[in-house]
């Protein structure tokens, strides 16, 4: 764009027109194409999108807007699954939420007449299986369901047993005449292994494995002998768990792997439309309505005009005639 251009363009505060639009759209390159749009100058092109505008405000009108809210980038995820990457449990939830996004908006579009916009909700391919397989494991950033497999919901349940036996021991040595040895009855952590707070001059009467001291030297994190078996078989359970939510995640990214271009295609049609209806929704709040374009013309003509940024309510119209049979700039004001 030369400088002039770019000049007129903030004279006429297109940027501040064009950042109204970008707080219209729900993803982030959705955002990103509402700030980088310019004035189009080949008529068809001009043509094409306001058709598509258009289109899309009788959508919203009648049924709202598809939702494009949580669908974020995934195409560096989908490159690395493709190189053989296991993905984070974040960036399956991102793939899961595109899956997710594109068959509601498919759906959407399927009980829409036919538009200027029908070819890119046909371009959606929802894959329900997937995305019910990767929401059904992944509960949360860094948590893998029980039911994400059934190896890992039988160590699950190994676990479960394990600390409810060490438990049991350390709440009966906390309850037995031992507990006046404790600096306090709480069973806690250290080194992953459960202990008991020991006062330091004590710590010879509870037999044990010391796996911490506090900073005063005061107490002394003792695992009493009793629970060290079930303590190891706790560790070893969880290197279990550990090993299996990996080989989970991998076989999860395996298969994202299989619908890379699926999945890039969705999300290039669920950005788009993104672009498309926040057009649509700054169109609407404004109460715009699309002018009629004329191959050749040599003059405009704008009526009842206001700038975009003017309050609709307090911004008087006026009517504007530029070029053609007019040798200037023509204003004229409200009737």
């Amino acid at each position: 764009m030369s400088e002039l251009f770019e000049k007129s363009m903030a004279t006429l505060e297109l940027p501040q027109v064009l950042a109204l639009l970008a707080d219209c759209a729900a993803t982030l390159e959705g955002k990103e194409r509402c700030l980088a749009l310019r004035p189009l100058t080949d008529l068809d092109d001009v043509a094409r999108a306001q058709e598509e505008t258009s289109a899309a405000v009788e959508m919203l009108i009648k049924r709202g807007s598809p939702g494009f809210s949580g669908v974020k980038p995934v195409s560096a995820s989908l490159q690395r699954a493709d190189m053989g990457g296991s993905l984070s449990t974040r960036e399956l939830t991102d793939v899961a939420t595109v899956l997710r996004a594109a068959r509601t908006a498919g759906d959407y579009g399927a009980s829409q007449e036919k538009s200027p916009i029908s070819h890119l909700f046909q371009a959606l391919t929802p894959n329900r299986f997937l995305e019910d397989r990767i929401t059904n494991s992944i509960l949360g950033e860094d948590e893998i369901a029980d039911s994400a497999s059934p190896e890992l919901a039988s160590i699950r349940r190994h676990m479960r047993a394990s600390e409810a036996k060490v438990r049991d021991i350390l709440q009966r040595l906390i309850s037995s005449n031992q507990s006046k040895y404790l600096q306090e009855s709480i069973i806690t952590i250290r080194s992953d292994r459960y202990v008991v707070p020991v006062k330091s001059e004590h710590k010879n009467a509870i037999p044990g494995l010391v796996h911490d001291v506090s900073s005063s030297g005061s107490t002394f994190f003792i695992e009493p002998m009793g629970v060290v078996k079930a303590n190891n078989e706790l560790r070893e359970l969880a290197a279990k768990e550990k090993k299996e939510i990996e080989r989970i995640l991998a076989e999860l990214s395996a298969e994202v792997s299989m619908h890379r271009s699926a999945i890039e295609q969705d999300y290039d049609a669920l950005t788009t439309l993104d672009f498309i209806f926040a057009r649509a929704k700054l169109s609407f709040e404004m109460n715009a309505a699309p002018p009629v374009l004329a191959a050749g013309a040599s003059r405009c003509r704008l009526l009842r005009a206001r700038h975009p940024l003017l309050d609709k309510d307090k911004a008087v119209p006026i009517d504007i005639a530029i070029g053609g049979e007019y040798d200037t700039l023509v204003i004229t004001g409200p009737n």
